[in-house]
């Protein structure tokens, strides 16, 4: 193009025009600025008169930098003039490009849907081309193809001789050819490959059957499981291309082989007689270490070491058993020796050397992470079952001893004795045996049980206490009413004195190491009240055979005759004379009971106002009898084995003082020393021994009794035995009374 013709394209500016377009904003404002510097600099030079004097120079050299400017702003106008002339003409240029090849895409438009009309007729002999294909892949296929029947059944025949890994590497042979028959036919399923799916199945449950019973194969035939366990891990590894659901045979391996472990050992359910989970436990305690020397000795050497064959039986055995104990727990309730069986063998046996806890189990059975067998709650349910069902059977078994006891105490033979000579019986030692091998056992299980079985035994022992308590109420009622008079009342009352002290003396046989020593105080209380219950019927025997004696006392003929008390002390004699046949100290506390109540009768006697002396003589006399009295008395007990300090008989010689006192204005003194001796003498016991003396006036009746309040009240020290505030008196006369006194 000549510049002729590129002068005629490019457009032309009106004349007169400095710049195409409308005006700049910004032109206006720099007019602006400008205006306003040039009248700050006019303003600035012109401000003093001597510089207009130069106004000249100042307008010539403004006038040469205004034509600069205006022909600088002209050249650069012209120039981007001359740029915007140029790109209208590209742009002119670049539109009859874009025209060009607009043409030419719509001519490609054209061929292209000519083209896609020619390539539809073509269609069907593509598909004739890819049904060649096939063909040919089928030709050449073909005589193995027809062999896959025959394959399938000869795999089918060594799945059935257990030969695994000739039968898996058919099933591989046939599958992979299956792989090269499903890409060339683009994914057809070929009818002769149908039985494939059903044969792989044949053969993983010919792996799994074998897992099944992999301890007895490792013994009987290793390689069949050797042969298993390798083709469940050739399988894991394989990957094919055809779109089949994964077979998992390693999966299934391992729980075959948990599953036929358990159903070795837990598979059938648990149905024991009474009594015979005992026999289960010990053969389980032969049994699971066998197992697991098997697995670590046989099995394992047939698997990879990842399968951790070892971890495996033992938690899988651990499970299994686990489980079966739940089952057990949740069925018909447990006797007693079942339960106690469980607990040992759960929390000693089975975690002990002989099983679990063994050394020669390595850590790799890692036995650890084993969950308890029994939970807190199964723990807690078994000791309240042993507890309540121990608890029914030594009842039983108590009552039991008591029954055959309490039947022999009507016997016509006397108790029988030990070697040396004291009632015996072994009732003490059945009781303590039955309880003390309770407690001890449960020892071997847990503290815990052992508490429990121990307060048992402890409440059992109170209840048995109780009991015998009231079989020998009733053996007494019986024979005192005549119902079932005893031969040997007393005898066999003296007998369970001994089995008192005997279990008082062995119950601490009956106390754990550890235990507080306040859980025995309610048994020996019972003891204690069962001794007492024992002497008092005893003392009340005593006291049927004495009580006709006392009756004549006090009399004339007691003040001149001994014969009274001689009575009294042999009949005294011949009752106690089976007390040498009770062990100490029961035999002195019986004693001493004895004594006391002799003393007693005596004084009741004295107080019943039978006697007034009439005169000095009978006083001294009655005076002296009392001496006489006491002095026999202490003879006779002391000839029993009694010790002489815990005699009451002394209390007769205080009576003596008191009788033998000539001057009744000295009464005072004497009744106020009575009371320091025998704090519990009160104005009744007193009177009657005033009455006793006959010659007490009303006045120095009331000065005696007075002096019982006139000093400080003595208290009853804690060795002083009460004896005045067991002896009644008649009630006496008013005029004998203090104006203070209980009888006023």
């Amino acid at each position: 193009m000549d510049s002729a013709t590129k002068d005629e394209m490019q457009p032309s500016l009106p004349p007169g025009s400095s710049c195409p377009g409308p005006e700049w904003p910004e032109q206006e404002r720099a007019e602006q600025l400008a205006r306003g510097a040039a009248l700050k600099w006019a303003s600035g030079i012109f401000y003093r008169p001597e510089q207009l004097a130069r106004l000249g120079q100042y307008r010539s050299r403004e006038v040469q930098r205004t034509c600069s400017l205006e022909a600088r702003i002209k050249s650069v106008v012209q120039s981007y003039l001359e740029g915007v002339k140029t790109g209208v003409w590209q742009l002119a240029q670049a539109f009859e490009a874009v025209q060009g090849t607009r043409e030419a895409l719509d001519q490609a438009h054209g061929l292209l849907q000519g083209m896609a009309e020619a390539t539809e007729t073509l269609k069907p002999l593509r598909e004739q081309v890819a049904q060649h294909k096939q063909l040919q892949v089928l030709s050449q296929l073909l005589p193995r193809l027809r062999a896959v029947p025959a394959a399938v059944a000869h795999a089918r025949t060594l799945i059935g001789a257990q030969r695994l890994l000739e039968a898996y590497v058919c099933l591989r042979e046939l599958e992979q050819l299956q792989e090269e028959t499903w890409a060339p036919l683009g994914g057809l399923e070929l009818p002769v490959f149908e039985g494939l799916g059903p044969l792989a199945e044949a053969l993983g449950q010919a792996v799994e059957a074998a897992a099944g019973v992999a301890g007895r194969l490792a013994r009987e035939d290793p390689a069949l499981l050797v042969a298993a366990v390798r083709v469940a891990e050739v399988d894991a590894r394989h990957t094919t291309s055809l779109e089949l659901p994964p077979r998992d045979w390693r999966r299934r391996c391992l729980q075959a082989l948990q599953e036929g472990l358990e159903r070795t050992h837990f598979g059938t359910p648990l149905l024991l007689e009474p009594g015979a989970l005992a026999g289960w436990l010990e053969a389980l305690r032969v049994a699971l270490p066998a197992e697991l020397a098997t697995a670590e000795a046989l099995v394992a050497p047939c698997c990879p070491p990842h399968y951790k064959v070892v971890r495996l039986w033992a938690h899988t055995l651990h499970s299994g058993l686990r489980r079966c104990l739940q089952q057990l727990l949740e069925g018909p309730k447990l006797g007693a020796a079942d339960a106690f069986a469980l607990l040992h063998w759960t929390l000693h046996v089975y975690l002990g050397p002989e099983m679990m806890g063994s050394l020669e189990l390595g850590p790799e059975a890692d036995v650890s992470q084993l969950e308890p067998l029994l939970t807190p709650e199964n723990i807690e349910q078994l000791e309240a079952m042993f507890v309540t069902q121990i608890q029914v059977n030594v009842a039983q078994w108590l009552q039991k001893a008591l029954d055959g006891e309490v039947a022999e105490w009507n016997r016509e033979q006397e108790p029988g004795t030990d070697s040396s000579g004291f009632y015996h019986s072994p009732l003490p030692a059945i009781v303590l045996q039955i309880l003390e091998e309770n407690i001890r056992v449960t020892s071997l299980v847990s503290e815990s049980l052992q508490r429990r079985v121990h307060g048992m035994a402890l409440s059992e022992l109170g209840t048995f206490l109780r009991s015998f308590s009231d079989a020998l109420i009733r053996f007494s009622r019986d024979h005192i009413r005549g119902e079932a008079m005893a031969p040997h009342y007393v005898p066999y009352l003296l007998a369970t004195l001994n089995y008192q002290s005997a279990l008082s003396s062995s119950v601490s046989v009956l106390q754990p190491d550890g235990a507080a020593s306040g859980d025995l105080a309610p048994v020996e209380a019972g003891l204690d009240e069962l001794q007492r219950r024992i002497c008092r019927l005893v003392l009340e025997a005593l006291l049927a055979e004495l009580q006709p004696l006392f009756e004549a006392l006090p009399s004339r003929r007691w003040l001149s005759s001994p014969e009274l008390l001689d009575d009294v002390c042999e009949r005294t004699v011949r009752f106690c004379q089976d007390f040498r046949r009770v062990r100490n100290p029961a035999v002195q506390l019986l004693l001493a009971e004895a004594e006391r109540t002799v003393v007693l009768q005596y004084l009741r006697a004295l107080m019943q106002g039978r006697l007034v002396c009439r005169g000095a003589d009978e006083r001294i006399q009655a005076a002296q009898r009392l001496q006489n009295d006491a002095a026999q008395l202490r003879e006779l007990f002391l000839g029993l084995g009694l010790e002489e300090s815990v005699q009451c008989a002394p209390v007769l010689l205080s009576l003596r003082d008191l009788l033998n006192l000539r001057d009744p204005m000295l009464l005072g003194l004497e009744v106020a020393g009575l009371q320091q001796k025998f704090p519990d003498v009160s104005e009744d016991h007193v009177s009657a021994l005033l009455d006793l003396r006959g010659d007490v006036s009303r006045e120095q009746r009331l000065a005696a009794l007075s002096s019982l309040q006139a000093g400080p009240q003595p208290s009853l020290s804690a060795g002083h035995r009460a004896l005045f505030s067991l002896v009644p008196v008649p009630t006496p006369a008013l005029s004998s009374c203090l104006p203070s006194g209980p009888c006023a």
